[in-house]
């Protein structure tokens, strides 16, 4: 039987709002929060009076988003001689930390070590030097600045079968609020020794009175009534007399504070109820325009959503989840769109309130980005043993399986996990990690290796998500597991250039409703939904949250109620995944996994282990710190003793130096000033670089430059989005995320 913790709904809904994209919950110190991210370039090393600095590495590959290769060109100084320029090559295996955006390089080889203008003598005594002070391992580094380099056709999305037809899309311009009852009929939870039940299956708190056959909906201040749930709704407050006898606890403790309702209540909104997941475009008033600078595009500004005009072809476009639709009407009509936008989307200026939609928009390069993150998982070494001794799987009932289209395989319907059948085997996803057992309640074995059918697995089925963690065996006491983006709800839409990011499948899986014998409350799961919650995309976490305030005070968890036998009480936003309960109401649901949000993000399921459990590189996982045996925070300082942002140690001191130096495909060394002038360093020094500006070497040299810079940048834009608390799209255009979010007062 799984435990639930009791968090109060105020702890929740404050949360759900709030944290959904900040970057990292625990408090840090100056230098702790240094290490948290990408120390810079060059960095410097030196020995015995030799100085080393090694400039910004030019990544050439970067296979299966774990073997990287590429480039780099360095400065040279021995113990009392003159400073000399290289160039190296290099390969290194990488773990990914997406929640903080970078690779951390281990097992680092240099195939070559290149002095262009030394003789062979000269040139073998300086190699010999160079390699003894090149670091094995290296302080983490920017998957901004590495994703900057990669050729993004070179890194194919694959095609994923989602379906993109539009879901039920409704419109206003005054206060509204949209009641989501997936099924048509309400999923009742009879509220003890009162004459009340609890729609279980609403994102909004919606109570039923038997005796009059009347339902009751609380919108933020007000109270409303109707006597069906398809409406009409009117205000109230006339509310039953049982509505003070409802039980304390976090279920009805937001609740009790509007009963009886308050002596101001402010307006009742407009109702609008659908029975499957739907959205809502709402505007303060009539549309408000703000054209984009260089388009003929408009985007109204009075609303959450991202809605725009395209004055060309009068025809409006909205996105919501990852997915574009369009109409000649706000009020409906509404058909996908993602693959004809016009041409000008891709013009919305980087500076622009509404760039954040151009990750969305195929063609572009932050569009690119986008499927290139998807794709790099999360990988993590995760202890067989202790592991297995962790899971817990549990059913309503004897173990009950549907068969998987298209596929050998079936999948447990009446439990929260995702139990695989093959043949006489049971596997389980649990926290993004593998387990088999010859039982499907286990005892459980970590596996080694995953049947090839798993992979098989179709977005049609509620448990495709399961497809995106693979896993490897390491050796006896350890496998490793890595999990990308689909893993979390997050899936690639179209094919080359025109692939993007969306939210969800676009598959609509009916919930799992069972009414055990002698109970008076039924067992109601319900599976993700694409919508339904206001999901959006952000570029720096990779993922998607959702939580406007029209769809109800749950955020990303929605219609996700859940019913706790232990206690009698249903809730929201508890795991679907563990046993431990109300733990993930502290971090932001993600109903893929039934864990948190990452820290708002979703990249980082593995840290729920504990650090005995899950290790990057031999370092302990630890809520979004690497540490050794000892706590100490890594970056700062690893269990290999090596150091990770400005100081001086094995991995070196960042160097206060310019890092406009390059490494060319000619095996030379080359570097460009404030002036954009490009030299080449001879046996005479740095000359000027005066003919062949528009040859192949000088093209690649500016492509370079050019990649730098665009990563250098993002990776900026990362540390000031965790430095400022997280994603508010009040700044990014489109709706509040950040800060507040929906409260009652």
């Amino acid at each position: 039987m799984k435990t639930h913790f009791n968090y109060s709904r105020s702890f929740v809904i404050r949360l759900l709002f709030f944290i959904c994209f900040i970057s990292g919950l625990s408090l840090k110190t100056p230098a702790n929060a240094q290490a948290d991210q990408d120390a810079g370039w060059p960095r410097q090393f030196t020995s015995n009076g030799a100085t080393l600095i090694l400039y910004q590495p030019q990544v050439e590959k970067w296979e299966n988003y774990k073997q990287l290769d590429g480039a780099a060109a360095f400065a040279l100084t021995p113990k009392g001689g003159k400073e000399t320029h290289g160039v190296l090559s290099f390969d290194a295996t990488t773990s990914v930390d997406k929640e903080k955006r970078l690779a951390y390089l281990d097992v680092i080889k240099y195939p070559s070590v290149r002095f262009p203008t030394l003789d062979a003598s000269e040139a073998a005594k300086m190699e010999t030097l160079t390699t003894s002070m090149l670091p094995k391992t290296a302080d983490p580094i920017s998957i901004d600045l590495i994703m900057a380099d990669l050729d993004k056709s070179s890194a194919p999305a694959p095609k994923v079968a989602v379906k993109n037809d539009p879901p039920a899309i409704f419109y206003n311009n005054a206060p509204a609020i949209l009641v989501i009852i997936p099924g048509d009929s309400a999923v009742l939870a009879p509220v003890s020794k009162t004459d009340l039940s609890f729609v279980v299956n609403a994102n909004w708190d919606v109570f039923y009175e038997k005796s009059k056959h009347q339902y009751f909906l609380l919108t933020d201040k007000t109270w409303m009534n109707a006597g069906d749930l398809k409406g009409p709704w009117t205000a109230t407050k006339q509310l039953p007399k049982d509505m003070s006898k409802l039980p304390s606890g976090e279920n009805f403790d937001e609740v009790k504070k509007m009963v009886p309702p308050p002596a101001t209540s402010g307006t009742a909104p407009k109702v609008f109820f659908s029975a499957v997941p739907a959205e809502l475009i709402l505007l303060k008033g009539a549309p408000v325009y703000s054209k984009i600078k260089g388009t003929q595009l408009l985007y109204i500004t009075n609303t959450d959503n991202d809605v725009f005009l395209d004055d060309a072809n009068k025809e409006y476009y909205v996105l919501l989840s990852g997915r574009w639709f369009s109409s000649k009407d706000l009020n409906g009509g509404w058909v996908y769109a993602g693959d004809k936008l016009p041409a000008d989307f891709s013009k919305i200026p980087e500076n622009s309130t509404k760039s954040h939609v151009l990750a969305s928009v195929p063609g572009t390069i932050e569009a690119s980005d986008a499927v290139m993150l998807a794709q790099i998982p999360t990988t993590e070494r995760i202890n067989k043993k202790e592991a297995a001794a962790g899971v817990k799987v549990t059913y309503d009932g004897t173990p009950q399986f549907k068969k998987i289209d298209g596929t050998s395989l079936d999948y447990a319907t009446n439990t929260q996990d995702k139990v695989i059948k093959d043949g006489n085997q049971y596997y389980v996803c649990y926290q993004a990690v593998w387990f088999v057992s010859s039982s499907p309640s286990g005892p459980w074995t970590t596996c080694d290796m995953i049947p090839a059918e798993i992979y098989k697995i179709p977005p049609s089925s509620p448990v495709y998500n399961v497809t995106y963690v693979t896993q490897t065996n390491v050796d006896e006491t350890y496998v490793e597991s890595s999990a990308a983006a689909g893993y979390f709800g997050a899936f690639i839409i179209g094919v080359g250039v025109g692939a993007c990011i969306a939210y969800g499948t676009g598959w609509f899986y009916p919930p799992y409703i069972f009414y055990p014998p002698g109970m008076m409350y039924p067992i109601y799961r319900p599976w993700p939904c694409t919508y339904g919650a206001g999901f959006t995309y952000n570029p720096w976490t990779g993922g998607f949250a959702g939580g406007q305030r029209v769809y109800g005070p749950y955020g990303a968890a929605g219609t996700s109620a859940w019913y706790n036998p232990a206690t009698g009480r249903y809730g929201r936003a508890a795991s679907v995944q563990t046993p431990y309960g109300g733990r993930t109401a502290a971090h932001a649901y993600n109903p893929w996994t039934g864990g948190n949000m990452a820290t708002a993000q979703g990249h980082n399921p593995y840290g729920q282990w504990g650090t005995s459990v899950a290790t990057r590189n031999g370092n302990a996982i630890q809520t979004g710190h690497v540490t050794n045996a000892n706590g100490t925070t890594a970056g700062y300082r690893t269990n290999t003793g090596q150091h990770g942002v400005v100081h001086t140690g094995a991995n070196g001191t960042i160097s206060k130096g310019t890092n406009g130096t390059y490494a060319g495909h000619d095996g030379n060394v080359y570097r460009k000033n404030s002036n954009g002038e490009w030299s080449q360093y001879t046996k005479n020094g740095w000359q000027s670089q005066v003919g062949g500006q528009g040859g192949t070497q000088h093209q690649n040299l500016e492509n370079a430059a050019q990649n730098r810079e665009r990563g250098q940048m993002q990776n900026q834009r990362f540390q000031q989005f965790r430095q400022s608390g997280g994603f508010n799209r009040g700044g990014m255009g489109g709706g509040r995320m950040g800060g507040g979010g929906f409260r009652r007062r």
